[in-house]
């Protein structure tokens, strides 16, 4: 008999350490993870058999229990698909999944909370370390002859060897420890099997008497998403979206039809309480379980949720596919279409649903899921309204810590405000206290702070919203003269329309203008991207990426009420003219959050103001 020794790869270990000795608070888990994953290899194979039928041939399709109090051992056996050697190398030596690093350093020793992200993070198969102080797995892959078998303590290294096993499938074999024989009786067995597993759509057998020998089935073994609504129950859904997902926690809320007539198909979907850790990886699979005719095609069909969807966890299960059905296939299908339409409109109604009947929950969602969201306003035009409806923001009349949706900031729109106006910013408080609000505060014009970075695509794609503009305070012109403010600036304008000019020609080389502001009251200046052109932020942004494109030079906006604008009207000398005109620059470009081309010389400069400054006051005239 071949036998190699392995070692198991680095975060696998730590992964184990933690299962082994701290994680789990609720032990039984265990059972329902390797149940799972025995309901699985049964539909992997059932998918290979529609090409390759003599795969599965007369054999009936189960998992099976069977606990030995003599020997301490508890077997979970399946008919399912099987693992040759180098799958049990690779599946059971490897955690082959993105973000693995990131989920070992989220552990907190916590046992509640890191048995939710043991969960979440779908690694089942080791859960068996929890009860058992070795393990051995069995396995004959379909199709093949040559059966293998892995075995380890969990402990560092793991050993692949031949072994006699004549039918496909696999049996996992736990050694119990001291503690954990309760998990040898019969009843107990039943019990968690109902409560974790009834909904799997195959017999799952249970030894219950070791001298009889007989197996009893202790499921309904019916696919679930099939029965009817009126039969289930909350706990029902709850239960099947934990064999679905792995998740420890349950759905936020879930949606279940069937549709009869021209097309016929059967979707559950889930919302989950918490993040995926691939739900920032866009490149990542993403994607519903596709069923055709209750047999399993495939575990992430892309193809049936938009990207900005992939939140959304749960099942299709259609008749008018073919059983062969490939993803070439699903992407220049019409009924995929047609789902896929069907299943976005499901889940907003759910969203709109949440956001008015369970605004608690709703705001627990847009706190998780938001960011994934908002990037349908560029992707789905056609929804963009719906989604935007379901937006939240946070502005300057909630207090710190709330957010509002449009609809709510629309109906709370001046008489005489045109445009719903915000702010993009890298943090709320840089935002709350930009310059560019001044003069919106001052007319107690609501203005939308927008902080996340996918917020500046947002804009560019949502033009308005229930017929009102949306304008960034930070761009353009504004709404906030009357009639007496615009003769006082025409004033102010000829008084510093020389300044203007000479400032302009100081600063030329990175201005396209220098004008008066109508936005300032208490800052001296600030910068303005021009009428229809990129914002300041998100030409900083092309550029940390890595982006090359001809920048448009800003419009510098002076207060020509700030003493510091007055003191560079009342400047003679060209030096202390150009001093305090690149001051001013300086002072608007830090503002914004940006940096300064030449720190020192600001330094300098700023210095030299504040020795030179004169105890008399200085009048605006």
């Amino acid at each position: 008999m071949s036998t190699d020794k392995h070692a198991f790869q680095a975060e696998t270990k730590s992964l184990l350490r933690l299962m082994i000795h701290s994680l789990y608070s609720n032990k039984e888990i265990f059972l329902r993870e390797l149940i799972s994953n025995a309901s699985d290899a049964c539909d992997k194979l059932r998918y290979e058999a529609i090409s390759k039928p003599e795969l599965l041939g007369e054999q009936e399709l189960a998992v099976e229990i069977v606990p030995d109090k003599e020997a301490g051992t508890l077997t979970i056996r399946d008919t399912g698909i099987g693992m040759s050697r180098d799958d049990l190398i690779a599946n059971l030596g490897t955690i082959a999944r993105s973000g693995t690093r990131e989920f070992l350093s989220n552990m907190s020793g916590d046992q509640a909370k890191d048995a939710q992200m043991i969960g979440q993070f779908g690694v089942g198969f080791y859960a068996a370390f929890i009860v058992a102080s070795k393990v051995e797995v069995k396995s004959l892959r379909a199709g093949t002859t040559e059966a293998a078998q892995w075995s380890s303590d969990g402990e560092g290294e793991f050993e692949v060897a031949d072994c006699d096993k004549s039918t496909p499938g696999t049996e996992v074999i736990l050694y119990l420890s001291e503690e954990n024989k309760e998990f040898l009786e019969p009843q107990r067995l039943s019990f968690i099997a109902k409560k974790y597993s009834d909904h799997i759509g195959l017999p799952i057998r249970l030894k219950m008497d070791e001298e009889k020998g007989e197996m009893e089935t202790i499921n309904q073994a019916g696919a679930f998403w099939t029965r009817a609504k009126n039969d289930l129950k909350d706990e029902d859904y709850q239960g099947f979206y934990k064999h679905l997902t792995h998740d420890f926690e349950d759905a936020m809320c879930w949606a279940h039809h069937k549709v009869e007539g021209n097309m016929e198909y059967t979707s559950l979907v889930y919302i989950p309480k918490r993040a995926s850790f691939e739900l920032w990886n866009r490149e990542e699979h993403h994607g519903l379980k596709l069923y055709v005719k209750r047999v399993f095609i495939m575990d992430k069909a892309a193809e049936l949720l938009p990207t900005y969807l992939r939140f959304v966890r749960g099942l299709v299960d259609t008749s008018d596919l073919p059983l062969n059905v490939s993803r070439e296939i699903l992407q220049n299908s019409r009924v995929t279409d047609k789902i896929k339409a069907a299943l976005v409109k499901r889940v907003l109604d759910m969203l709109d649903d949440m956001a008015k009947n369970k605004p608690d929950d709703y705001k627990q969602f847009w706190s998780i899921f938001g960011g994934v969201l908002k990037e349908g306003l560029v992707e789905d035009p056609a929804n963009s309204q719906r989604i935007a409806k379901l937006l939240r923001m946070a502005s300057t009349k909630d207090p710190e810590g709330e957010l509002t949706s449009l609809e709510a900031y629309v109906s709370r729109m001046k008489e005489d405000q045109k445009s719903i106006y915000f702010i993009t910013a890298e943090t709320l408080n840089a935002a709350r206290n930009s310059p560019h609000i001044e003069g919106f505060r001052k007319k107690d014009f609501e203005v939308l702070l927008l902080t996340d970075r996918i917020d500046e695509w947002v804009v560019s794609h949502l033009n308005e919203f229930d017929g009102k503009p949306l304008k960034s305070v930070a761009q353009g012109g504004a709404e906030l003269e009357d009639a007496i403010e615009t003769a006082e600036q025409a004033k102010t304008e000829v008084l510093y329309k020389d300044v203007l000019e000479r400032a302009k020609k100081v600063l030329e080389d990175r201005v396209q203008d220098v004008v008066l502001s109508k936005r300032l009251t208490d800052s001296p200046s600030c910068l303005v991207a021009p009428d229809n052109g990129m914002s300041r932020r998100l030409e900083k942004m092309l550029m940390q990426g890595g982006e090359k494109f001809p920048m448009a030079k800003p419009i510098l906006e002076l207060n020509g009420e700030h003493p510091l604008v007055a003191r560079l009207k009342q400047a003679d000398e060209d030096a202390a003219f150009s001093d305090i005109a690149e001051v001013l620059l300086g002072q608007a470009q830090l503002t914004e959050g940006g940096s300064l081309e030449d720190p020192a010389a600001f330094v300098k400069r700023l210095n030299k103001m504040i020795l030179n400054q004169t105890a008399s006051p200085i009048i605006v005239s």
